[in-house]
């Protein structure tokens, strides 16, 4: 049984048909979902698709992109969302220089109020990272003084030595679809490294489909299969003792029995 940590299951991409997207992941063993949220409407479309669907749960936020358009009273419902029971997680946050949609120090501001959020409820954070990997570790370095991390590195983009640190800090590592592609040999070779109890696996569906789905859109938690059966033959187990391996990971910090 696979766990897909990280979906964003309320976007229009699903709208037709999200029930039987869900069917068609359970039939191929990916038995839980978490849905993301990356503003405070989208954190409410994924609580209350948690409430609909069995074994669906939710993380509410705004992701850094989306920061900068978002209304005054935004944080204040992202705030009361995160003590729905069906909430898992806190985010997707984080930073990102990739894109140029929210200026720097707001991205900082937000990213730090989602993780004393997080600390809070004694809620995991789901990290968002592009083209900014020393802002970010600069910023869970400060947090790491107030006490041991607890937290993803989400569709985890950077090397070895990074991941390291982020375990060290209390950190779980998550792979997604890129992991498959060609050009990827990094990325394949830092999952090689990664503990067994710090690892997690995701589709961010609808996007980053895996080989050899990449060209059908959308992603879908189907597809996490794919990526589960390359990280197994990296790491030289069989697929059904990664599933084990991160799908108890992933309930662990979740919470989910």
């Amino acid at each position: 049984m696979l766990f897909d940590t990280h979906t964003h299951l309320d976007q229009a991409e699903f709208d037709a048909n999200r029930a039987e997207v869900l069917a068609r992941a359970h039939l191929l063993g990916v038995t839980h979902v978490v849905a993301v949220g990356c503003t405070a409407e989208a954190s409410q479309k994924c609580v209350d698709l948690a409430r609909l669907h069995e074994n669906v749960y939710a993380a509410v936020g705004i992701q850094p992109n989306y920061v900068a358009e978002g209304r005054p009273e935004d944080w204040s419902a992202i705030e009361k969302l995160a003590s729905s029971p069906s909430v898992v997680a806190v985010g997707e946050t984080g930073l990102d220089r990739h894109w140029d949609f929210t200026p720097f120090d707001q991205q900082q501001d937000y990213f730090d109020r989602h993780i004393r959020l997080a600390e809070r409820l004694n809620l995991p954070f789901v990290v968002h990272m592009r083209d900014c990997d020393r802002d970010i570790m600069e910023m869970l370095r400060a947090a790491r003084k107030r006490g041991l991390l607890k937290g993803i590195m989400h569709s985890f983009t950077g090397d070895a030595i990074m991941a390291a640190e982020c375990v060290e800090l209390g950190m779980h590592i998550s792979f997604a679809g890129m992991i498959t592609y060609k050009n990827a040999k990094p990325l394949r070779d830092c999952a090689r490294t990664i503990p067994d109890d710090r690892l997690l696996l995701e589709t961010d569906c609808p996007y980053l489909s895996p080989e050899p789905v990449r060209k059908v859109k959308p992603n879908e938690p189907s597809h996490l299969r794919h990526t589960a059966e390359r990280v197994a033959e990296l790491r030289g187990v069989s697929l059904e003792q990664l599933a084990a391996t991160t799908s108890g990971n992933a309930r662990q910090l979740f919470g989910v029995v």
